[in-house]
């Protein structure tokens, strides 16, 4: 049996017919399968069976089974020889080739049969449905559409981005609002609900983004959104502030009825007028609008009502005639531009736009709106949002409230009896007393924390077991707080103060980019951003950190920002709302 392998094997490789290489890729496959199938038909020769009327009788076999699967004349050259033709057409009739011989079989045959066999077979079984139908459009086309959404059995899939970039995979119930996805995304991320979380739809392409409101679905907003929109979690202070200080959003000469009244309004009347249907409000100024389908910017007088966005043709008339509607507020929604003069050409840092909801995205259909400064674009964009939700908005507001009154009769801490059976007590003396007056009780219990961090001080500084010294420790034990930012530049941390909200009381620390070994306070009041040094100094040889120039020092940063989240001090007003970022 090997002998007659190693004949085949000699056989193919050297003495192949060259006519044979120059068919195509298929044919030659086919050909090769009818060869090997009639090889091994042949029964294993004996010792004293003659090796050559052995391969003349397999040329003869294989000429006819050439000829089938050619479908056409061909010239009889016997794909295995080992004598010129014609003495191999001689020895095929001699009287030794007394072998069985094996009948060709014709592939395409055997493939249809196993086509039809599969077909059978697959007809037979029960139908079983696709396991990944989101990856099926509904035109059968591997591209998926803009709208396109991916939904399972119990919901909808969404992924939400963080602030580094990193993304998260939730699934969420078709009815599920911005709100609820906020709470949940708390919860997963272990973050402090303090109510100021928000869900951001962000277009980086278009350099728009837009803070969902809290009753909005999100599996509607992710339908309208295109494929390369995201969702972004982070902070919001200024969500709801202009309810609780509507003065500094709404000045005097933006609101039209306020200049007719001649009179000062009070805060609660002037929400009441935005608020309720009965009343007129409208917002008027000068804004810069952008030509359709032009790179150059219009200064023109606006009005927003609650009709829609109004322009004057004819300065500032206010004639029905010379009124020019420019969006509706009903199918729109209003995006607060990021890169306005960079990608848009735009004549301020302050612009907006209003985009509709069944747009397909395109610039040409976004009306860009740019304002004179950043109290002018606040004003316009929270009227178009009181105006389009309107006693919706004083829902959402109030419901945040309403559930931390329902948990704090739940929530209050429960002291244990141990607790309860303990007492001030005073050891200064030979005997312990206890302390009855709750004023010194207070006092004992301040000077004893005094007491301590000066003990630890003084054994960081002579040396002791801690890991860290005292020196190494002040300027590190900073890191890990929310509000510390690191080394990011000036520009980096006005984007992160106008990202989450202008709001009195903003606040994040960095690293001084100027002196290394101090820190800077960035700090936003009446909607402007200030910056605060604080230096390190030096007394009796341990550091400190001041603010004002040694007036008030501090051992850590973590002791100053305490400090002046209860004291205004030299600042322009209490600290009050860290720059968080969390990951997801």
């Amino acid at each position: 049996c090997n002998v007659g392998f190693d004949l085949i094997y000699f056989s193919v490789h050297l003495n192949f017919p060259q006519h044979f290489l120059h068919l195509s890729r298929t044919v030659r496959q086919e050909r090769l399968f009818c060869l090997v199938s009639v090889i091994c038909s042949f029964p294993v020769p004996e010792d004293d069976v003659d090796l050559e009327a052995l391969v003349n009788d397999m040329n003869s076999s294989l000429e006819s089974l050439y000829s089938t699967c050619s479908g056409q004349q061909t010239e009889s050259t016997p794909l295995l020889h080992n004598e010129p033709p014609s003495s191999s057409s001689s020895s095929a009739g001699s009287p030794q080739t007394g072998l069985r011989r094996s009948q060709p079989m014709h592939i395409l045959a055997v493939r249809r049969l196993q086509v039809e066999e599969q077909q059978l077979r697959t007809s037979s079984l029960p139908a079983i449905p696709n396991p990944f139908p989101e990856l099926c459009s509904p035109a059968s086309s591997p591209v998926l559409s803009p709208g396109w959404q991916p939904a399972t059995v119990h919901g909808f899939i969404v992924k939400i981005f963080s602030e580094d970039g990193m993304g998260k995979v939730v699934e969420i119930p078709a009815d599920m609002t911005a709100r609820d996805l906020c709470q949940l995304l708390v919860y997963k991320s272990h973050c402090v609900d303090d109510n100021s979380w928000a869900l951001v739809e962000h277009h980086p392409l278009l350099g728009l983004e837009r803070c969902l409101e809290d009753h909005e679905l999100v599996v509607q907003v992710q339908a309208s959104m295109n494929s390369d929109s995201r969702f972004l979690f982070r902070k919001n202070y200024a969500k709801y502030e202009f309810f609780r200080s509507p003065l500094t959003f709404f000045p005097e000469h933006m609101v039209a009825w306020c200049q007719e009244t001649n009179r000062a309004i009070p805060p609660s009347q002037l929400l009441k007028n935005f608020l309720a249907t009965s009343s007129c409000p409208e917002i008027q100024g000068y804004l810069y609008v952008k030509e359709v389908g032009r790179k150059s910017w219009k200064k023109v007088y606006m009005f927003l009502r609650r009709s829609g966005l109004y322009c004057s043709t004819k300065g500032t008339s206010k004639e029905p005639r010379h009124l020019q509607l420019l969006a509706d507020l009903e199918d729109s929604n209003i995006f607060t531009v990021i890169t306005g003069k960079k990608q848009h050409g735009a004549p301020t840092d302050y612009g907006f736009c209003i985009k509709p909801n069944k747009g397909r995205g395109e610039l040409k259909e976004l009306r860009m709106l740019c304002a004179e400064d950043e109290q002018g674009r606040t004003c316009w964009m929270t009227a178009f949002r009181l105006f389009k939700y309107g006693i919706v908005l004083y829902q959402n507001y109030k419901i945040p409230q309403q559930r931390k009154t329902l948990l704090s009769h739940f929530s209050a801490p429960v002291r244990s009896v141990s607790e309860n059976s303990l007492v001030a007590m005073d050891f200064s003396g030979r005997i312990g007393r206890v302390i009855d007056n709750p004023v010194e009780a207070q006092s004992a219990a301040m000077e004893e924390g005094h007491a301590w961090r000066k003990r630890s001080q003084r054994m960081n500084i002579l040396g002791s077991h801690s890991p860290l010294h005292h020196s190494s420790l002040s300027s590190v034990i900073h890191i890990a707080q929310l509000w510390f930012h690191g080394r990011i530049t000036r520009e980096e941390s006005h984007r992160i103060i106008h990202q989450q909200g202008q709001v009195d009381g903003l606040f994040l620390l960095r690293v001084s980019q100027s002196n290394p070994k101090a820190f800077v306070l960035t700090l936003c009041h009446h909607q402007k951003i200030k910056h605060f040094q604080i230096l390190p100094c030096e007394e009796d040889g341990q550091i400190f950190f001041s603010l004002d120039e040694g007036a008030t020092k501090f051992t850590d940063l973590i002791q100053l920002v305490e400090f002046y989240q209860l004291n205004r001090g030299v600042l322009p007003c209490k600290l009050k709302h860290p720059c968080t970022v969390v990951a997801l």
